[in-house]
């Protein structure tokens, strides 16, 4: 049996009064609790690190290279709880939520000198995006299998989407989405599903010309919710909310490498069209189907209607979660992850997303949210009351 593909999750959390709900700009002070935070070259990858955000009151956590979905759940525990306790040293929560629940004051960027050019070249966008998502990246061979996985992905991300929402609050008001995260990032150039590519050299001829034209930074900094990483082997995907719970994040980073695995066992390279078991009859996915079905994941979640990415027609979303999971259940299977899959699963579809545990948190105030949202991302962790 060969080995298991890597795999790393980067997440991103709010630092949250806990009184008020509000975002609160402390993150240098967060991590400066921690004494491996900022590190971006470590000697190994063997455990998780912390860095700062686009945003003063965000901070990320981002996991070691992992085999194993137990390895990967433990240095997701440990980096949300390294992080949670240092929050609570400087009396604020860590909140695992996709957007700001509470409105309060501008909140300014962090600290990393990329973001100020960022802010230079989009403005407005940036002004007010406190936005905070869940990206994995699973190892390939080489950036040409990472092309052919990610044209797989495509009819899949709105459904991983879906079963992620957690951001249906902007600063004291109700969206109506359960994904409110993903219409904010949608007004990034490159933003949304990514073409499909012949090869990495198509790809990144498609992206120099971007660069070039001006509309992105670098070549580093494309906005699709999926992607072939600039200079790595490894396949990133950014479609999700950061996950209220530490499972679900564990969910999201073993259905996509399942994805991957299914993707790179049925697919011959030389021809990436060829047998792949994304494509019914051959036929590509249309890229509007797609748009309209990130757009539908991002409005309800898994609580009404998707969009079929091969039919075009609309599907409830839970039977597309259910289509998913017998995609990718033979890669699950040989990986060893199925049982925990399915157990994750189960209690997503009785208990609910992140945006439908918020709204029902939210009943006596949209404030509870935010408490709701930060119980759940590292239980038991919570600033002393002096």
């Amino acid at each position: 049996m060969p080995a298991a593909r890597t795999v790393g999750v980067e997440e991103e959390f709010l630092l949250v009064d806990p009184e008020t709900g509000q975002t609160v700009p402390a993150a240098d002070d967060v991590l400066a609790r921690i004494p491996a935070a900022g590190d971006e070259h470590r000697a190994d990858d063997s455990g998780p690190a912390w860095h700062p955000e686009l945003k003063a009151s965000q901070v990320e956590s981002a996991t070691g290279i992992c085999t194993t979905s137990v390895a990967l759940h433990e240095q997701l525990l440990e980096g949300r709880r390294r992080l949670a306790v240092a929050a609570a040293d400087e009396g604020l929560l860590l909140a695992a939520a996709g957007t700001p629940a509470v409105a309060g004051p501008s909140v300014p960027l962090g600290s990393d000198p990329q973001y100020t050019e960022l802010d230079g070249l989009y403005r407005g966008l940036i002004g007010d995006y406190e936005g905070c998502g869940c990206h994995v990246h699973v190892g390939v061979p080489d950036r040409e299998h990472a092309v052919v996985a990610v044209n797989h992905l495509r009819a899949w991300l709105p459904t991983l989407l879906a079963l992620s929402a957690n951001s249906p609050y902007d600063r004291g008001h109700d969206t109506g989405y359960a994904s409110w995260r993903t219409m904010q990032h949608a007004r990034f150039p490159t933003a949304g599903i990514p073409p499909r590519f012949a090869d990495v050299a198509e790809h990144d001829a498609a992206v120099e010309r971007l660069v070039g034209s001006g509309a992105l930074a670098a070549k580093y900094t494309t906005f699709w919710l999926a992607r072939p990483s600039p200079a790595l082997p490894t396949v990133e995907v950014r479609v999700a909310d950061t996950a209220i719970t530490p499972d679900e994040a564990s969910l999201q980073a073993m259905l996509v490498r399942g994805l991957v695995d299914t993707a790179l066992d049925n697919t011959a390279l030389e021809d990436p069209a060829r047998d792949d078991p994304a494509l019914r009859d051959g036929a590509v996915q249309d890229d509007a189907v797609l748009s309209a079905a990130v757009w539908a994941a991002a409005r309800h979640g898994l609580a009404g209607r998707g969009v079929d990415p091969w039919t075009g027609r609309a599907r409830p979303a839970t039977e597309l979660v259910t289509a998913l999971l017998e995609h990718v259940r033979p890669a699950l299977t040989a990986s060893g992850d199925l049982d925990r899959v399915e157990t994750i699963l189960r209690r997503v579809l009785d208990d609910g997303t992140g945006a439908q545990r918020q709204r029902r948190a939210a009943s006596g105030g949209i404030w509870k949210a935010m408490l709701s949202v930060a119980e759940q991302t590292v239980p038991g962790v919570h600033p002393d009351p002096q």
